[in-house]
């Protein structure tokens, strides 16, 4: 059967009406909500019962996580290259397969090894390839309005921190965490597969219109700075061209220093609060702070990108993410821990969104997936390696906040950096 019969009428007849584009940003904002099976915040509730059912210990399980991450963060590049060549709507098809069958494996896991390769195949399809190959996506069908679509997009991300803890601790608590995950992978397939299969085109000009459904390409005025000068397909760079200027090296820096610490104060928020005598219900709570802002700030930042120079806002995003580190040593109660968690909430906001909009505003479209499989792979190493400095400071020093206070200083050193970040140019 082939589904192209009805995808391209069917995406005409929804053209006529309105830019088919917001369909596209529809579909990747469900691809990040679905890549909550990879996702941390899903796994944070099945550690107790898989370390209950399977007689681990939590050093076994957080180091098979790890491990995993570190497995699937050097698979990235790959993915990238094929989303190149075969195009974002096949390659979101079949990791959508994958990720619901890898969800059926991981409920079977039998031991450490089996989870250990089960957690792999989830970081690499969900937290890894749906949300390159979805970034991908918006970016072809969007270009003045890059920054706001991919935003918008990534609220996705933060339906699924609302929604996927709570549905697989119900899950747990009604089947049991092997059936929970059987429960992941059908609701995966249910959710994706049928606009993937009947409404994803690769991009704009499949059914002959241009980004932002623009009638006519506008000119960009002679040394714009704006994400306007980023919609240039002939601005693109190849991985190699990329990788010989320096612009590369300051954005995947800057963007793996930011998801580093973010990823830090995720993994060790609730152990820092004790330490400042708060009880981990109020570190649990002001979760929900964070989340809050991160929906209300994230089309801002995505507004802004489009207006303001990309480097300033790098800069700012950075800043902010070593005010959330500094701010951290300053929790002591209530109010200080909601001041904290929007600062923090601020920062998650700009990391996610900035890793979406930083690579094709930067290096084009044309071979996006290859050059932002590359970044990414960097990305989620330096995730992956984050917690590490506050766990031997805890352990070495007896307390957080000097490592903190030590670790705040790199994004806001590098902040200085971003702002002599210019754009490359092909050779």
């Amino acid at each position: 059967m082939s589904f192209g019969r009805f995808r391209e009428p069917l995406a005409h007849w929804i053209g006529q009406r309105f830019f088919f584009g917001w369909v596209m940003l529809v579909v990747a904002a469900l691809g990040i909500f679905v890549s909550g099976a990879g996702q941390s915040h899903t796994f944070s509730v099945f550690i107790g019962p898989i370390g209950d059912d399977l007689g681990l210990s939590e050093t076994y399980i957080a180091s098979a996580y790890g491990f995993a991450t570190l497995g699937a963060a050097f698979c990235l590049p790959l993915m990238g290259r094929m989303v190149d060549r075969q195009g974002a709507r096949r390659m979101l098809l079949i990791v959508t397969l994958c990720l619901g069958l890898a969800c059926f494996a991981f409920g079977a896991a039998g031991g450490v090894v089996w989870l250990a390769l089960g957690f792999a195949a989830l970081r690499f399809l969900g937290q890894g390839s749906l949300m390159m190959i979805c970034t991908n996506l918006v970016s072809q069908w969007f270009a003045r309005n890059r920054g706001f679509a991919i935003s918008m997009m990534t609220l996705g991300f933060s339906v699924s921190m609302a929604i996927h803890p709570a549905v697989s601790q119900w899950l747990i608590e009604w089947l049991g965490w092997r059936q929970a995950w059987v429960w992941l992978g059908i609701t995966t397939w249910a959710l994706l597969l049928p606009p993937v299969l009947f409404l994803v085109l690769n991009r704009p000009a499949d059914i002959g219109l241009l980004p932002d459904g623009a009638a006519a390409p506008k000119p960009v005025p002679e040394g714009a700075t704006l994400a306007a000068r980023a919609a240039r397909t002939d601005a693109s760079l190849t991985l190699n061209q990329a990788l010989r200027g320096p612009a590369f090296y300051i954005v995947a820096t800057g963007l793996c220093l930011m998801s580093m610490m973010i990823t830090a104060l995720h993994f060790f928020q609730v152990s820092i609060f004790a330490t400042h005598d708060l009880d981990a219900g109020i570190a649990s709570r002001v979760f929900a702070v964070s989340a809050i802002t991160m929906v209300v700030s994230m089309p801002l930042i995505g507004r802004m990108l489009d207006r303001v120079p990309t480097h300033f806002m790098f800069a700012a995003g950075l800043l902010i993410v070593g005010c959330a580190l500094a701010g951290a040593t300053l929790v002591d109660g209530l109010l200080t821990a909601i001041v904290y968690a929007m600062v923090f909430g601020l920062g998650n906001a700009f990391t996610i969104t900035l890793y979406g909009f930083m690579w094709p505003r930067y290096f084009g479209l044309k071979h996006l997936g290859s050059i932002m499989g590359v970044g990414q792979m960097i990305g989620v190493v330096g995730a992956s390696l984050g917690p590490l400095p506050l766990g031997v400071a805890n352990d070495w020093l007896g307390g957080y906040d000097p490592m903190l206070i030590g670790m705040a200083t790199v994004p806001a050193l590098w902040a200085i950096v971003a702002l002599f970040l210019r754009e490359p140019k092909a050779e």
